[in-house]
């Protein structure tokens, strides 16, 4: 079995091969044609792998044919083609095998099909063969420009940098098969963008050919061209845009905008305040433009900070300034950057400087002491008049106001027109050692002008007060004294105040003629009182009164003369005082009086308060219930309160309930004859409905919404309605004698059964009367 194949050749010309012969059994031989077709035989079929251009306009295009050596061209054989894009895109004459290409072919959506042929005798159905594979290959033709698919591209670099310095790369993508020829081979080249920037046309990087400063372009756009087919003639192109941004780098310097500032500042300016702003400028941006000012000459009267928003330079005042010291300054300012790197310093090596011009105002100023307080002395006793110390003030203005001196709020000192301060009253250091004033100068010719400063005038101490003794003294001896015992130990004071430590001395009185008692001096400011001889009596000599002299160290040196009282007592024999002298007994008779009379006056208060109580809570019963006598026995009254449990202490008073009885007007009982019979069957059915109980509610609920002692939570309050009664009014005999006395009691014979025995009581009553 045979069979040929007709290839075309790539040019489209049909090529006719010759047939090839192989047993069923035959082995598998490859035949090389001349043209470079690749041929197989098989088992009786020849298989190869065919051809087809892409692209191609045909509607029909034919591929080859396929015929088996079985066919002997009766038609008996049917050639079925299987497999991908059999039928859609690949068609077979059933009868001569021939394969056709009914769709346009694209390389890159598919380049290889994998098919299967097939014979079958028409007239048994069978298949003469097994199915056999080929393959159809697309070859490539250029028809894919190149594309860049990493769009948009950008790219920073730092301006001034040196040639050679990589900025991006790019690449561009062919989609045609780069093993068919140089369709896929790219070629890159720089379209705009020259002569700053250039490219490697095989890499498609791009570099820095030129250098650049961002103050004077800080953007470039460059444009790429890449071509296929190595740019030979026929090659097809794309293009791409770069955006090439130029970062800063410190490379200028600032630089003042004015060679001269001109500022004023008022002499009254505080420290610290802002008295103008200088500004420099710096084509750099952000961080490379961040300056600091300075002061060259380093003054001490201004400074200069640096606003960091905007790096403005603030003037400030070091030293408050003075217009009649100096009136004008002139200083010089410089700035730099802040941060400068190491190989840039080549552009800041010498620093932008300015000259600031600063004229101070002259103000209006209050007076100026000399001195910023004064301090005087003066001593104690000094007669009216006597000279303090002298304060001096000056105008600082260039007029020269004289000034004015007064003192604020001083009953002791005084001052002239001169600044000298007198005293006006007597000064006494025991009661104010030191003087604190206020000494106000103003200027005549402007008295808003003013200024004050204080003064401490210390008054001096002289020896004015003699020595006295410490406290009172209640000293006491016994009756059995033996002679040399201490009864008591006295100490001094005194009020001046001494350069050296105080030291008093004790003597007894020359004049006292005494002999019971003598006196040692301690040398410490204290003295011991002894007994110069033994025994003394309560009823001969109750009080012993001595005179002792005590003197301080002052100079001159002053004496005064206390008196001691000592009281005699009787001891026991402990030495415990058991009574003295009748003044002591009377001083304490007289404090316990005292004592018991305080005491009574308590208990009566006392007794006082509990009967008034217990008058209070008996008036209370007695008024709580002012109607009992009387009308209690017609109104009964139901009070359910529900309490506030432990914390409710206030009980509620029924005396609430009082001021709302329905009192019943009494009515004769002839005006009820006419009516009783109608009324008698009314007073049974008046019930909760009745507008007499609606207002009696109504009036309680307000009483109680009004109440300003209810207690501050909720209550409830019940009242249970038990009728109005007889409508006859009262039967009883208590009140007759209000009546008069030919009342007829015909109308209880109408009353009914219930009130037939009454008939007969009051009706045979009359008629016996009458």
């Amino acid at each position: 079995m045979n069979c040929c194949l007709l290839l075309p050749f790539m040019l489209g010309i049909p090529l006719l091969l010759p047939c090839l012969i192989a047993t069923e059994n035959s082995k598998t031989e490859e035949v090389k044609h001349p043209a470079g077709s690749h041929l197989r035989v098989r088992r009786g079929w020849m298989w190869n792998q065919f051809f087809v251009p892409e692209e191609m306009n045909k509607t029909r295009h034919h591929i080859g044919q396929l015929r088996s050596d079985l066919d002997n061209g009766n038609n008996s054989f049917q050639y079925k083609l299987l497999g991908a894009g059999a039928g859609s895109i690949f068609v077979i004459d059933e009868r001569t095998g021939d394969i056709y290409a009914v769709q346009k072919l694209d390389r890159e959506e598919r380049s290889l099909y994998t098919l299967r042929a097939q014979v079958i005798d028409t007239t048994t159905g069978r298949a003469m063969e097994p199915e056999s594979e080929f393959v159809i290959r697309v070859s490539d033709i250029n028809d894919n420009e190149p594309k860049f698919l990493d769009e948009p591209y950008e790219a920073i670099v730092p301006e001034m940098s040196p040639e050679g310095t990589f900025v991006i790369q790019v690449t561009a993508s062919d989609a045609d098969d780069p093993s068919s020829g140089n369709n896929a081979h790219l070629l890159y080249s720089l379209r705009q963008g020259q002569p700053y920037f250039s490219i490697e046309p095989t890499t498609g990087v791009i570099r820095i050919s030129s250098k650049m400063d961002r103050e004077l372009q800080d953007e470039y756009w460059v444009i790429i061209q890449a071509k296929d087919m190595i740019g030979l003639p026929g090659a097809l192109s794309g293009t791409t845009s770069v955006l090439i941004k130029l970062s800063d780098v410190n490379d200028n310097k600032p630089i003042f905008k004015d060679s001269l500032y001109r500022l004023t500042v008022s002499e009254s300016a505080s420290v610290g305040m802002s008295i103008g702003k200088i500004m420099a400028y710096d084509n750099d941006i952000e961080e490379n433009a961040e300056m600091d000012y300075s002061i060259e000459d380093d003054s001490k009267t201004f400074d200069v900070i640096t606003n960091n928003e905007t790096q403005e330079g603030i003037i400030i005042l070091k030293k408050k300034v003075d217009f009649e010291h100096q009136n004008h300054y002139r200083i010089r300012a410089k700035v730099k950057n802040r941060r400068v790197d190491e190989q840039l310093r080549k552009y800041h090596t010498e620093a932008s400087t300015t000259v600031i011009k600063i004229q101070v105002e002259d103000v209006e100023e209050p007076p100026v002491f000399l001195l910023p307080y004064y301090i005087f002395e003066i001593f104690e006793g000094s007669p009216y008049g006597s000279f303090v110390g002298t304060v001096s003030a000056t105008d600082p203005d260039q007029r020269k106001s004289p000034i004015r001196y007064s003192i604020t709020r001083s009953k002791v000192f005084s001052i002239d027109d001169n600044g000298t301060v007198f005293t006006t009253n007597s000064l006494d250091r025991e009661i104010s050692a030191w003087y604190n004033l206020s000494v106000t100068a103003t200027e005549k010719y402007s008295i808003e002008q003013s200024s004050a400063v204080p003064v401490y005038v210390q008054v001096l101490d002289i020896n004015d007060h003699a020595p006295e003794f410490s406290e009172y003294y209640e000293t006491y001896v016994c009756e059995n004294a033996v002679s040399g015992q201490v009864i008591q130990t006295i100490s001094a004071v005194d009020r001046d105040e001494s350069i050296e430590d105080h030291h008093f001395y004790f003597n007894v009185s020359v004049v006292e003629n005494n002999s019971s008692f003598t006196i040692i001096d301690n040398q410490d400011n204290t003295a011991v009182i002894l007994t110069n001889r033994t025994g003394f009596s309560l009823q001969e000599e109750p009080v012993f009164y001595i005179s002792i002299l005590i003197a301080d160290n002052g100079i001159p040196s002053l004496t005064s003369t206390n008196t001691l009282t000592i009281h005699v007592c009787a001891c026991d024999d402990t030495g415990s005082t058991q009574t003295c002298s009748n003044k002591d007994l009377m001083l304490s008779m007289g404090f316990r009086t005292e004592v018991i009379i305080a005491i009574l006056i308590c208990i009566m208060i006392i007794c006082g308060f509990i009967f008034l109580n217990l008058g209070l809570k008996q008036r209370r019963k007695q008024t709580l219930f002012p109607e009992k006598g009387e009308d209690f026995r017609e109104n009964i009254f139901r009070y359910d309160d529900e309490g506030g449990g432990e914390e409710d202490t206030e009980a509620f008073d029924i005396v609430e309930l009082q001021g709302g009885t329905v009192m019943r007007e009494r009515k004769t009982r002839r005006a009820t004859r006419v009516e009783i019979r109608s009324l008698y069957r009314q007073s049974l059915q008046v019930g909760p409905d009745s507008a007499v109980f609606r207002k009696f509610i109504l009036e309680k609920l307000e009483e109680a919404n009004t109440d300003p002692c209810a207690p501050p939570f909720d209550s409830l309050q019940t009242y249970a309605f038990e009728g109005t009664g007889s409508l006859a009014g009262s039967l009883s005999s208590l009140g007759s004698a209000v009546f008069d006395q030919d009342e007829n009691y015909d109308y209880l014979n109408e009353l009914g059964p219930r009130f037939k025995r009454l008939a007969c009581m009051f009706g045979s009553a009359m008629q016996s009367n009458n």
